[in-house]
């Protein structure tokens, strides 16, 4: 999808961080923008910001876990602006710690947010764009930890090696049944966002008391989105993988050789290495 200009945007998670910056740049391209984040403030925020900058923009409050939420989302954006054409099922948490020490709950939420998140903003905007009949595009936010296991973040890696996974399906089952949408997966490294702070939209009932190990890779993912690129570069190749209809977006070259070596050395049967997750490259 070459043509923005004109064109409809939504983007969740879009309070702060890449979604912000992915919202910016849509309404920059001459895009309305619909946008959607769990925290009020922030997303108005970023609501008066596109709207001073002479944007069309619809904002709500949503917690993408909740299906009816979503699909109540997607008839409003419908009723606003009449189509969607680039959808970005970008909200994400992240919580830490060793797979036998943390609780299901972890599981629970970051599945719910990470991976059904991404299920029910498919299933309540796709079926409309396809029925446009018009050229439409989806990108899911995965992570280089949806490409590459790593210690100490089971739950994060699990849901988001199943939004990796979701992510090639969709684009598989667009090729194959000749719509006119392309797909492609997010997998950023480490970019200066707010999400080593997700635990601030934990729900009560997901609670869980903080371990040692979990202390110990929040650290680690403080300091790694700290030194982190801007969201702005990440929303700049977004831009560029929807206008190519490149299916894996990578924010960090650095991560390319790793994929590589991490095929090599599956199908020599070995546990593939790790790569350096706090690369700035």
């Amino acid at each position: 999808m070459r043509e923005l200009n004109g064109r409809v945007a939504v983007v969740t998670g879009a309070g702060s961080g890449i979604g912000r910056a992915l919202a910016a740049r849509f309404a920059a391209e001459g895009m309305a923008v619909a946008i959607a984040d769990i925290e009020a403030g922030p997303l108005e925020e970023t609501r008066a910001e596109l709207a001073a900058a002479g944007a069309k923009v619809f904002a709500e409050v949503v917690d993408v876990g909740d299906e009816a939420a979503v699909r109540a989302f997607a008839d409003r954006v419908f009723d606003a602006f009449g189509a969607v054409h680039l959808l970005c099922n970008n909200a994400g948490v992240f919580t830490g710690g060793q797979m036998w020490t943390r609780p299901v709950a972890d599981f629970e939420w970051t599945f719910r947010v990470n991976t059904w998140g991404v299920l029910h903003g498919v299933q309540a905007f796709v079926p409309r764009m396809i029925e446009q009949g018009t050229e439409g595009h989806v990108v899911n936010t995965a992570s280089v930890a949806g490409l590459f296991g790593a210690p100490f973040s089971g739950a994060y890696t699990m849901s988001k090696f199943a939004t990796y996974a979701a992510t090639e399906c969709l684009a598989h089952e667009f090729a194959v049944s000749g719509v006119k949408l392309r797909a492609s997966v997010l997998c950023p490294g480490g970019v200066a966002t707010g999400i080593a702070a997700a635990e601030r939209n934990r729900p009560a009932a997901l609670a869980a008391e903080r371990t040692p190990d979990q202390d110990f890779i929040d650290q680690v993912i403080a300091g790694a989105v700290t030194g982190g690129i801007a969201p702005a570069d990440v929303a700049d190749a977004v831009v560029r993988a929807v206008r190519e209809e490149r299916f894996l977006i990578l924010t960090h070259d650095s991560y390319r050789p790793g994929l590589t070596a991490r095929a090599e050395d599956l199908a020599a049967g070995r546990l593939p290495g790790l790569p350096d997750f706090e690369s700035r490259d």
